[in-house]
């Protein structure tokens, strides 16, 4: 069975800006779900560094309301008043996301502009945002641990 947390991880690699790029590169009008079962899914587990700072940030984005306090509770956000609902701060936290899944990918500070700029309807300011905060988390170890400067 697949844990919160799990669930949790798998939403904020589905939504970012690296896997959506990849997406797009497989499909040419219709996605379904033969395309999804392809997606490169990164499969960290809770022992991973990376796996609960992904979740924290990703739970904290989620869980603004009480419907997801069980939620909130079983990934170790404590309940929705933890839930970030002030608009630049949600800002912070998908751009974080963004450049920690990047850097989990292996991309180039070059190769993830790259991708920064295949998105035209996306707002300059959000992938200056993902591109910063790329550049904030320095990979140790291979690609196996960040640490932010």
């Amino acid at each position: 069975m697949i844990s919160s947390c799990e669930i949790v991880f798998a939403q904020a690699i589905l939504n970012s800006f690296t896997l959506d790029f990849y997406a797009r590169q497989m499909v040419s009008a219709n996605i379904n779900m033969f395309y999804i079962y392809q997606l490169p899914v990164l499969r960290l587990t809770k022992n991973d560094r990376n796996f609960n700072d992904i979740v924290q940030r990703a739970a904290k984005l989620i869980c603004t309301t009480p419907e997801f306090d069980e939620l909130a509770q079983e990934v170790g956000l404590g309940s929705h008043q933890q839930g970030i609902t002030d608009e630049a701060k949600r800002a912070k936290l998908r751009a974080e996301l963004d450049g920690m899944v990047a850097h989990l990918y292996g991309l180039t500070e070059d190769e993830f502009s790259y991708i920064l700029t295949t998105f035209p309807i996306v707002n300059a300011t959000v992938k200056e945002a993902a591109l910063s905060a790329y550049r904030k988390f320095v990979p140790m170890f291979g690609n196996s641990e960040l640490v932010s400067r």
